[in-house]
């Protein structure tokens, strides 16, 4: 899809398939544990983790949405998906590769394809941790919300950013 320079490291951004499940949940699961510390107790972290062991709402991920893979020497270092052509389900970007513009790079293409399907605005529930950076991308909060993963209450934000 792309190979692209990010602060001295050949990133390449290709469509995810099937065989990436694995990794995509080990950087999801260490991902949330060291970079989302700070804005979540342990408890809290634990809840989303358990995310990981939905096997079936993963492959249903992969099969049905459109997945975006960050990778760095063959090692994945970031992944986005897009549902339904407007709402971004999961976005992780490696704890060794924060601020190093994979993200950005991820999300230019998330929302290109946004585009090509004419959508007027593209959608997210952002974790407290994300947050910072989909402001920069020119998203805007909706409405804060508590979730409940395994009866632990989480504060996420409805996104939205509207194309004009």
């Amino acid at each position: 899809m792309n190979n692209i320079m990010s602060n001295n490291h050949l990133i390449i951004i290709r469509k995810g398939i099937s065989g990436d499940l694995t990794e995509m949940l080990q950087l999801f699961a260490n991902t949330i544990d060291e970079v989302c510390k700070k804005d979540y107790n342990y408890q809290q972290l634990k809840a989303w983790k358990s995310g990981a062991e939905d096997k079936e709402r993963w492959m249903t991920v992969i099969s049905s949405q459109y997945v975006l893979i960050a990778e760095n020497k063959n090692q994945i270092v970031g992944f986005c998906t897009l549902d339904k052509g407007n709402y971004i389900d999961l976005f992780f970007v490696h704890k060794d590769y924060q601020q190093k513009g994979i993200a950005t790079l991820l999300y230019h293409e998330i929302e290109k394809e946004a585009l090509k399907h004419d959508e007027k605005q593209i959608t997210a529930d952002v974790s407290k941790t994300a947050r910072p950076f989909f402001e920069k991308i020119d998203f805007h909060i909706i409405e804060e919300q508590t979730v409940h993963v395994k009866g632990v209450a989480l504060t996420n934000y409805k996104m939205v950013k509207n194309f004009s």
